[in-house]
């Protein structure tokens, strides 16, 4: 069974990944100008914001159940650790190749690599639990 304190990091991150895609479905433009960093990555898309968003969406359910009932939800967080993985993996790979700087990388460790880390150990934790 996941510890207290596990319940509750899985909670504030499904209500922060909530947050972010809930302002990213609603003011995608209000996001895209909000949001330090984003601006440098090219010219907004609307569209492709808000699939982001629904895709954080998706993650915030997965961790907010998963503080609820960890056992029979870490599949759901498993994805939600690879999805946002994945997004961190783009992240780095744009500083690998130039596109973006240390100092970029540095900036996203907060709201893009550790959520990952995060619901990544959660999940793994969880399924050794089950």
């Amino acid at each position: 069974m996941l510890r207290h304190w596990e319940g509750a990091v899985a909670g504030l991150l499904g209500l922060g990944l909530g947050a972010n895609g809930l302002f990213m479905l609603w003011a995608p433009f209000d996001w895209y100008e909000a949001t330090p960093g984003v601006v440098k990555t090219g010219p907004f898309n609307g569209h492709f914001v808000r699939d982001v968003g629904a895709a954080y969406l998706v993650c915030a359910v997965a961790l907010a159940v998963s503080a609820w009932k960890p056992r029979k939800a870490w599949p759901a967080l498993l994805a939600a650790g690879g999805f946002l993985s994945l997004h961190a993996g783009v992240h780095l790979s744009d500083t690998i190749c130039g596109r973006s700087s240390l100092g970029d990388l540095a900036r996203d460790l907060p709201g893009v690599f550790l959520p990952a880390l995060l619901t990544v150990g959660l999940g793994l934790r969880a399924a050794t639990e089950a």
